[in-house]
């Protein structure tokens, strides 16, 4: 930044640090308590997609430190997830998930009024429901054996889940920075 001593600036990066590995520790909190504890809520039409709070701290790791803060999150969740259960590929769609709603919400988020803020929801929301499908297109096939027309019927089902999924995310996280930013002022600096 412009103006900003060296000091300033340490003092940024330890707090981006410090605030990144919290959140990164957060996520890993939510995934394995709502786990052990049956606290993640199937999605009704496809049980085996379900539905968590881990992505409200990687959004808040974007709204309080950027893009590369959020991605460590996210990264951390693919961390934590394939220690947890051993699948891979099951970590990686996670990971690539909520790291795609962080990337669409980068976009808008810190717009000055609300019409930035719209946007930047929906972006969030298009660019998960875009990226997971294409990611569905590849992975279903094969890593699951799961025929090319059966994943393209059940496309529909996976845009609304991640629709669903992709709000609990971004307005979760979104809600929770907004409060933060009113206890905190000085965290929005």
């Amino acid at each position: 930044m412009e103006g900003e001593s060296t000091v300033d600036m340490r003092k940024r990066r330890t707090l981006t640090i410090a605030g990144t590995s919290i959140l990164g520790a957060l996520v890993v909190v939510f995934d394995y308590s709502l786990k052990f504890a049956g606290l993640k809520v199937p999605f009704p039409w496809a049980p085996f997609l379900k539905f968590d709070i881990t992505g409200i701290p990687i959004f808040l790791a974007l709204a309080l430190y950027g893009l590369p803060s959020s991605t460590a999150t996210s990264a951390v969740a693919f961390f934590a997830i394939a220690a947890r259960s051993g699948k891979f590929v099951d970590a990686s769609q996670k990971m690539l998930a909520e790291f795609s709603s962080i990337l669409g919400a980068s976009i808008f988020l810190h717009g000055k009024d609300q019409y930035w803020k719209a946007l930047s929801a929906v972006c969030s929301l298009a660019t998960r429901i875009v990226i997971m499908s294409i990611s569905n297109l590849v992975v279903l096939p094969a890593f699951y054996n799961m025929p090319v027309e059966a994943v393209i019927s059940f496309l529909p089902l996976l845009a609304v889940f991640n629709a669903i999924q992709g709000s609990v995310t971004f307005f979760g996280g979104y809600m929770v920075y907004t409060l933060l930013k009113i206890r905190l002022p000085s965290i929005s600096e």
